[in-house]
């Protein structure tokens, strides 16, 4: 069978296999790599491209991934059928296959906002962030207030969102569990994406709002409020006292201006999946 579609990805050219970007059936003419495929490869899996002799390394990534059990034919699926780990030494040459980056000439842009500490922000909103799970159901109710045309006067801010979880009670106050939700909710207070931020509590949670916020370095002021439910009286009255808190944010949160700002400023975030297969 043959077909000019490229059906498989070198990733080096000192390789000894080829990914399959599609299952393989015996018999397909490998074109780029001048091999019929043996027998069946599932998509996502290596391709011999040469024979390879038994206890001979097998490259990809132009790095050592196995050996080969017994001897592998040209066009034969390596999996764990035909490949083992094995001893060998490894020279660590961090950064030899790196390369300048050529840049984008002129440098691409997009429409940001520039905060007063000089980082840029894709989106203003304002946040409204839960020391305890029994306190997500106000952050809701709080953001909740601000869907439809509530903001139709704020042209400038992008939403109201709450951001909960389910934690923050039954805790070690000194363990690691504390640490990471205390180091998660001040990376979503201090995130360039928020103009303003509201922190609710419950009251009673082992992660009270004064340790959060001497834990990550936040202090109040006019965009970044807190209160507790029991000090205000009950979750109606915790969800009106936030809703007015949020309008006395929106006048300030609204006065942002985009404007053009180097790509530089994004940051993208990869999942890995070059290792599967």
């Amino acid at each position: 069978m043959l077909t000019k579609t490229s059906l498989t990805i070198r990733l080096h050219p000192n390789d000894d296999v080829v990914i399959a970007r599609q299952q393989l059936v015996s018999g397909t003419a490998l074109l780029d790599e001048n091999v019929k495929v043996s027998g069946l490869v599932p998509p996502g899996h290596k391709v011999a491209t040469h024979a390879i002799p038994a206890g001979a390394p097998v490259k990809r990534y132009n790095q050592i991934i196995g050996f080969a059990k017994r001897a592998i034919a040209p066009g034969e699926h390596v999996h764990l059928h035909n490949l083992a780990m094995g001893e060998f030494a490894r020279d660590y040459a961090f950064g030899a296959e790196a390369k300048p980056t050529q840049f984008v000439d002129p440098p691409a842009s997009f429409m940001g906002i520039v905060r007063a500490d000089g980082r840029v922000a894709t989106r203003n909103y304002i946040g409204i962030l839960s020391t305890v799970n029994c306190s997500a159901t106000v952050a809701h109710g709080i953001a909740d207030a601000f869907k439809g045309g509530a903001l139709a006067d704020f042209a400038n801010v992008d939403g109201v969102v709450a951001l909960t979880h389910g934690s923050g009670c039954g805790m070690d106050v000194q363990g690691e569990s504390m640490q990471v939700l205390r180091r998660t909710i001040g990376g979503y207070a201090k995130h360039a994406n928020f103009a303003g931020v509201l922190i609710v509590g419950l009251g009673c949670e082992a992660n009270q709002i004064s340790a959060l916020m001497g834990a990550q370095a936040l202090r109040e002021g006019p965009l970044l409020r807190t209160y507790s439910i029991q000090d205000a009286g009950g979750t109606a009255k915790s969800i009106a006292r936030g809703v007015a808190m949020v309008k006395e944010m929106l006048p300030h949160a609204n006065q942002v201006v985009r404007e053009s700002v180097p790509a530089k400023h994004l940051t993208l975030g990869l999942q890995c999946g070059g290792s599967d297969g």
